[in-house]
């Protein structure tokens, strides 16, 4: 519980207030990334639910935005402007790598940001108009999943960083628990409170390899240009998921 409640107060901005510290046994919390997913997804799902009581689907999508965003404090979002801005600025891996420390945005960091969102908006409002809002809680329980992947058997290229708590960390039981986290809840909360059929959350489950593919390729195109990964890139690898998650759902059960 101790460590749950650790990455909790680490990835959200809940207030919970107790000072568990850090420890160099605090890569093990990365076995209940799914599990605070599953708190953010619980929460932006009620958010939507009490927005669709007083206004109409566009204005529901952007209440659930803007609370993806109060509840993370942003925190991944800054991983996305950093890795944009250093990625495709076409430099060497050490150039790449000061452009990503550097704390200002450049036009690549506010674009890809900005286009992120508006993908997100976009796809959150079809999905909330077709009447799949629960499924928006799933979303960030593979967007913190993909970490844990993304974080496998990888290194970092920088001797300092908040992701070097993480990389190269997650063995492959941890893993396969995280997994089994995430299908265990997926049929209790789709099959039990949503009365989801088997046939819907076959379909939820098999994002799981499609999720886990995509992020050790995009891993790898990372690998292409600094030679491993760092907090930011986790961060980015967690904001795509959610977008991939979004354009899948649409896909498989919004699209009519």
């Amino acid at each position: 519980m101790k460590r749950f409640i650790g990455i909790l107060q680490f990835l959200t901005r809940i207030p919970i207030h107790i000072d568990i510290g850090f420890d160099e046994e605090f890569h093990k919390t990365m076995y209940y990334f799914p599990l605070v997913g599953f708190v953010l997804g619980i929460l932006y799902c009620l958010v939507g639910f009490i927005s669709s009581i007083f206004f109409d689907s566009y204005i529901t999508s952007v209440n659930v935005l803007i609370s993806t965003v109060i509840l993370t404090g942003g925190l991944h979002l800054d991983g996305v402007g950093d890795t944009f801005d250093g990625i495709y600025s076409y430099r060497d891996k050490e150039k790449i790598l000061e452009i990503m420390k550097d704390s200002r945005l450049g036009t690549n960091a506010m674009l890809s940001i900005l286009f992120l969102m508006l993908l997100k908006l976009g796809f959150i409002y079809s999905i909330i108009e077709s009447g799949q809002l629960y499924n928006l809680i799933f979303m960030p329980v593979f967007a913190r999943m993909a970490i844990v992947i993304a974080s496998y058997k990888s290194v970092t290229p920088r001797e300092k960083g908040m992701g070097n708590v993480f990389i190269g960390k997650p063995t492959l039981n941890m893993i396969l628990v995280s997994i089994l986290y995430t299908v265990i809840l997926m049929f209790i909360i789709g099959g039990s409170v949503f009365n989801l059929n088997i046939m819907s959350l076959t379909k939820e489950v098999f994002f799981i390899p499609v999720m886990i593919l995509l992020t050790r390729l995009f891993v790898r195109y990372i690998y292409t240009k600094i030679d491993g990964i760092t907090g930011d890139i986790l961060g980015c690898t967690s904001e795509l998921t959610e977008v991939i998650y979004l354009v899948y759902i649409y896909l498989v059960f919004a699209l009519k």
